[in-house]
């Protein structure tokens, strides 16, 4: 009996809250960290993605006070989002010199310091460029103060933050989820001249009523508040991945386009050889390509499934090999999904088992029966995971399955160290990444703030790595870890949602041990909203 894999699914959202520490609910994992302030005042870089477009984007984002660490985050989150559209650069808008806008073709400040002194020269190049300009939430009153003709050129000012439990935010006739336990506001602009302002989405109140949640105006373009907030697979963080098409430019993409995607997880040495062809025969004869994430060595140091420690591979397990030969001849690709997809012989966090446990992180389950991230695994280095990478390709190789060039962390979790590792090697994954503060910053890593975030199109992220997305889970029909069941509907409800995003996915992975009827119920849902499904790798094709 596999253990649900509930950890990384629910927890690894785009800055899901997994404490009450964080003021604007980034993930904060140790409550008592030291609070940072200023970041160091560097730049960091990033080429697009592959098939992205040609923007130039410049990444802007805030520093100072008690929660300065946070304007990283939201900027390391814009930044990965960005790549889709083109190239980036990410930098504190302290440093903003006279001029600095001219190199890029648009920008992106991430307010996320109330009252963050902004320095005149960024303010001036705002005000005069012609350039897409898109201000995330906080500090806007700065600038409709500076300038005496933003009011009469743009048809809104600066208002008052709304704090109403805002659990909707409608967008293209689609009612995006947001999670009201953040209670940061919504900027509530003061709109003078609704004929120079076009409302992109709205706010929904509880009672109905609503305001614009983010607008448009000539060249520049409001978002009322921080999208990577307590985010969930249907929330309005869908709107704002959405919206950098207009504001960041075009990806060469002329029409609608909506494509599917499906992972078959988990899949070791130990699994059962029918349960795999049952599904690769369903796949197949939906003309539905998909991928396979393999770990080839299973470990059970301790004994869970029968009292004595196992240990062995691929090549030790013919008729698994031969079942994934077959998976191959029905359209499956095969990921490397880990080595042994568990850590040493300890708990990390359930039994020591394979496919239970993590692999590249430490983990624990406290009182509360909640999963908790501790840290990098002891001895982490480069050194560590380029071995274990190596010793997972070997495997594979000598199986007669060939080596995989894309990668998933099991549970979708690895050190900063391990996730550059991981790109200098094989520079592809599919996944949900995991982040941390001073990955732009130059700084030392906090692993005590980790966060995640799942893209609704391929990215190249702030490592450096190719990605191509997952964004909408899997069936789990129990609750464990205290999050919920999350059965094909759900999954189908969060599919619609993201048909909002132009040139979006439907991601899922599923596990071959619930059969083939959930499956049924989501490649005919999925197919039924209009996305055709494709294989990972044309996600990230040139």
């Amino acid at each position: 009996m596999r253990i649900p894999a509930f950890s990384r699914r629910a927890i690894l959202g785009a800055g899901v809250a997994l404490t009450a520490t964080a003021a604007l609910g980034v993930g904060v994992m140790n409550a008592d960290a030291a609070t940072t302030t200023a970041a160091p005042a560097v730049t960091k870089s990033g080429k697009a993605a592959p098939g992205g477009g040609t923007a130039k984007t410049l990444v802007l984002y805030d520093t100072t006070g008690d929660y300065g660490w946070m304007g990283e985050v939201y900027a390391t989150q814009t930044a990965n989002l960005a790549s889709h559209f083109g190239s980036w650069t990410a930098a504190p808008v302290a440093g903003y010199k006279a001029g600095d806008l001219s190199s890029y073709t648009s920008i992106v400040y991430v307010g996320s310091t109330y009252d963050e002194a902004l320095p005149p020269a960024f303010l001036d190049d705002i005000m005069r460029t012609t350039k897409p300009v898109t201000w995330v939430f906080d500090n806007i009153w700065q600038l409709t103060a500076k300038d005496p003709t933003f009011a009469a050129t743009h048809g809104f000012t600066s208002g008052a933050l709304d704090f109403a439990d805002v659990s909707e935010v409608d967008y293209k006739g689609k009612k995006l989820t947001r999670d009201t336990t953040g209670k940061s506001g919504i900027m509530n602009l003061s709109v003078s001249d609704p004929s120079k302002v076009k409302t992109l989405a709205s706010a929904v109140r509880p009672d109905g009523t609503t305001f614009p949640w983010a607008v448009q105006s000539a060249n520049f373009t409001y978002v009322g508040e921080i999208p990577f907030t307590y985010v969930t697979h249907d929330d309005r963080y869908l709107a704002f991945a959405d919206l950098l098409f207009d504001s960041l430019g075009d990806t060469g993409v002329s029409r609608e386009r909506h494509r599917g995607l499906v992972r078959i997880e988990d899949v070791g040495p130990d699994s059962d050889p029918d349960e795999l062809k049952a599904v690769a025969d369903y796949l197949y004869s939906q003309k539905v390509p998909f991928s396979v994430a393999v770990y080839p060595r299973y470990r059970d140091p301790k004994g869970v499934q029968n009292g004595k420690a196992q240990d062995y591979t691929l090549v030790n397990k013919p008729k698994v090999v031969s079942a994934l030969k077959y998976l191959q001849q029905r359209g499956g690709t095969l990921i490397m999904h880990g080595y042994t997809h568990q850590f040493g012989a300890v708990a990390n966090p359930y039994d020591g088992q394979s496919a239970n446990d993590f692999e590249f992180y430490s983990a624990h389950v406290d009182s509360a029966n909640n999963v908790i991230y501790d840290g990098p695994v002891p001895g982490d280095s480069a050194a560590y995971t380029t071995a274990r990478i190596a010793a997972s390709g070997l495997t594979f190789a000598l199986a007669g399955l060939g080596v995989p060039s894309t990668f998933e962390p099991p549970h979708y979790a690895a050190s900063a160290v391990d996730y550059q590792a991981i790109n200098s090697v094989m520079g592809k994954r599919y996944d949900r990444g995991l982040y941390f503060p001073g990955v732009l910053t130059g700084a030392k890593f906090d692993y005590s703030r980790q966060f995640g975030q799942f893209f609704p199109y391929a990215v190249r992220d702030v490592y450096g790595s190719v990605v191509i997305p997952e964004n909408i889970g899997n069936v789990e029909p129990d609750a464990f870890n205290n999050h919920p069941a999350r059965l094909p509907a759900d999954l189908l409800a969060s599919a619609e949602r993201n048909l909002v995003v132009r040139d979006g996915v439907a991601s899922f992975f599923y596990h071959p041990y619930l059969g083939t009827d959930y499956l049924k119920t989501l490649v005919t849902g999925i197919k039924a909203q209009g996305y055709t499904f494709v294989t990972g790798d044309s996600m990230v094709a040139n």
